[in-house]
């Protein structure tokens, strides 16, 4: 008569092999460090965002020499004066002027620049992102807006429509 807690006999010697061999060790510890490294190099810009984790990522990669993505934070940019006007000698044109600030401790890449146009009403008559490439114009300019710099800018658009009386900046 056999008992709940018996063995069946077929698994009575059998038992699991203890990692003995350094081999073996070694083996999951390179399996261990290449799917850590493969983590880290899928997330590498999430992670470079963190504020928890970018001091950590920054003296790593002083030592190690690798790039790290500029930080971005656009919250940080501020804006200064903005401006929308209709020149009176080019119809159906926008001229859209902005000055703003990053107020950021660091430096940070460009920020992208979403104009949205509406009517008296509230009413959105149109909206669109601009990249910084597309708001710049041609020219060098720097990569990065050091902490406390400020830029102007300005560029002209179709005018969506004739009764465009608002605007609104955002930046991303």
């Amino acid at each position: 008569m056999s008992r709940a807690h018996d063995t069946p006999g077929f698994l009575a010697g059998a038992r699991p092999a203890p990692l003995r061999r350094r081999g073996e060790w070694w083996a999951l510890a390179t399996l261990a460090l290449l799917l850590g490294g493969q983590l880290l190099w899928l997330k590498w810009d999430a992670l470079a965002a963190s504020p928890r984790l970018r001091p950590l990522l920054e003296a790593g990669c002083g030592l190690l020499r690798c790039p790290l993505p500029a930080w971005r934070e656009p919250g940080a940019f501020s804006m200064l004066s903005r401006d929308v006007i209709a020149p009176p000698d080019r119809p159906g044109v926008l001229r859209v002027q902005a000055s703003f600030r990053n107020d950021a401790r660091w430096a940070q890449p460009w920020p992208a620049l979403v104009l949205t146009l509406a009517d008296a009403n509230g009413r959105t008559l149109g909206s669109r992102r601009f990249l910084p490439r597309e708001y710049l114009g041609p020219g060098p300019h720097p990569a990065l807006l050091q902490p406390g710099q400020a830029s102007q800018i300005a560029f002209d658009l179709v005018e969506p429509a004739p009764n465009a009386v608002a605007f609104d900046f955002r930046f991303e």
